[in-house]
C-alpha cells in the first residue's frame, strides 16, 4: 500500500428521529479506508458543516491520518480564535473518524486500542418523566423492569410543570419559570418515588442550570435524605465559582459539564474535587483524543465519567462514549436515550442496551 493521506473530508446531515444529526466521513487514498466521526451540535449544524466543507477540508486534505494528536492540535490552533462549539464539533468529526480509521488499521475496535476492557458492559441510565409523581413512578417502574438500575426522574419539562405565577403585561411570548415553586416541588417528588419505590434502585436528576446558584445550593441540601446517585447540572458554567460553596454545604454528589467546551471550564472543578461526575458532551470538547485526556485527569482526582448521551448525540457518538465507557477505569454511569428502529436503520451497528447495560459494536 502506498503512503495513505486522506483524499477527502466531508459531512452528512440527518435527521432520522426529527433531531438534526452531523456526522463526517473522512475518505483515505486507500479505497474503501475510511472513518466516522459525530460532529453534533443540533442548534448549529449548518455551521458546523460549514467548519468542516469550507475550513478543515482544505486544511486536512493530503496529510497523513495516522497522526491524530498532530491534526487535532493543528486544527485546534489554525483559526487561531477556538474553544468553542462550533470548531469543536467539527474538529470532533474528523477526530472521531481518524480514530475509526486507525482502528480499522488496527484490526482492533477502539477500546482495545484505549488499553482494553475494564467491563464488559457499561450500565446506562434512563430518563423516567410524568405529568406528575404518579406517572412519574409508574414510569420509574417501568424502566425497573427492564433492568434498568439507574433512572432520572423529573416532573414536567426542565425548570418544573407550573410556569410563572404571574407575568407582566405585554409580556413577550416565551418560557417563564418559577425557580422557587421548581426548587420546592423537587424534594416532595423523591420523597414520594423513594417511598414507592425504597432505596434499591439509583436515583438522578437534572436541575439543566434552571435555578439561581443560592437556590441550587438549597435544593441540593434538601436532597441529601434522598440519597441521589447524582444531581446534575445545578449551575451554569458561568457560576462555576459557586461550586466551593455547594460542595462545603451538603454532601450530595454533582455532575457537571454538559455545556463545557475548554479545559478551563474543568480543570478547577476537578483538581479540587469538587464535582463527583465528568458530564461534558464528546464531540463538543473536540473528540475523543481530548475526551481521554479528561477522563485521565479525573480519575487523578476521583472523578467519574458520565459523558452526556441524549438523542441530540449521532448513534456515531453513542458509540464513542461506549467504547469510552468500557475502557476507563473510573467510568460511573452513561446516559442512554435510545437508539429507535429508525436511527438504527440509518446507522447499522450501533450500540445495543441489553438489561441496563450497553455494549460495544466490535
Amino acid at each position: 500500500m502506498s503512503k495513505l493521506v486522506i483524499r477527502d473530508v466531508r459531512t452528512i446531515l440527518t435527521a432520522p428521529e426529527g433531531i438534526c444529526l452531523v456526522v463526517v466521513k473522512v475518505e483515505t487514498s486507500e479505497p474503501g479506508l475510511y472513518g466516522l466521526g459525530c460532529a453534533t451540535f443540533t442548534q448549529r449544524p449548518l455551521a458546523v458543516q460549514s467548519a468542516v466543507d469550507d475550513y478543515l477540508k482544505p486544511f486536512l486534505v493530503g496529510k497523513d491520518p495516522a497522526r491524530i494528536q498532530d491534526i487535532w492540535m493543528s486544527s485546534y490552533v489554525n483559526s487561531y480564535w477556538r474553544g468553542g462549539p462550533v470548531l469543536n464539533n467539527a474538529i470532533s468529526g474528523v477526530d472521531m473518524a481518524l480514530w475509526d480509521i486507525k482502528g480499522k488499521l488496527a484490526g482492533m475496535p477502539l477500546y482495545e486500542l484505549f488499553g482494553g476492557k475494564c467491563r464488559e458492559g457499561a450500565a446506562v441510565y434512563r430518563h423516567a418523566y410524568g405529568r406528575d409523581v404518579v406517572e412519574l413512578v409508574e414510569n420509574v417502574r417501568r424502566f425497573m423492569e427492564q433492568g434498568y438500575h439507574y433512572i432520572r426522574c423529573q416532573v414536567g419539562p426542565y425548570g418544573g410543570l407550573k410556569p410563572r405565577r404571574r407575568a407582566p403585561e405585554n409580556a413577550l411570548p416565551g418560557a417563564y419559570y418559577d425557580p422557587e415553586g421548581y426548587a420546592r416541588s423537587v424534594p416532595a417528588m423523591f420523597e414520594h418515588v423513594r417511598g414507592a419505590v425504597g432505596y434499591d434502585v439509583e436515583l438522578l436528576h437534572d436541575v439543566h442550570e434552571r435555578l439561581p446558584a443560592v437556590e441550587a445550593v438549597r435544593l441540593a441540601k434538601r436532597l441529601e435524605p434522598f440519597h441521589l446517585f447524582f444531581l446534575e447540572d445545578p449551575l451554569a458554567p458561568e457560576e462555576i465559582e459557586w461550586f466551593e460553596t455547594l460542595r462545603a454545604q451538603c454532601a450530595t454528589p454533582i455532575a457537571m459539564g454538559e455545556l463545557f467546551t475548554h479545559p478551563a471550564q474543568w480543570k478547577p472543578l476537578v483538581a479540587s474535587r469538587l464535582i463527583d461526575f465528568i458530564r461534558v458532551h464528546i464531540s463538543a470538547i473536540g473528540g475523543l483524543t481530548p475526551a481521554l485526556k479528561l477522563a485521565a485527569l479525573c480519575e487523578a482526582f476521583g472523578v467519574r465519567t458520565a459523558w452526556h448521551g441524549p438523542g441530540d448525540v449521532s448513534p456515531v457518538g453513542h458509540a464513542a462514549n461506549v467504547h469510552l465507557d468500557v475502557s476507563a477505569l473510573n467510568f460511573g454511569v452513561q446516559e442512554w436515550s435510545g437508539i429507535s428502529e429508525r436511527l438504527a436503520e440509518v446507522f447499522p451497528g450501533s450500540p445495543v442496551v441489553r438489561d441496563g447495560y450497553v455494549y460495544p459494536s466490535e
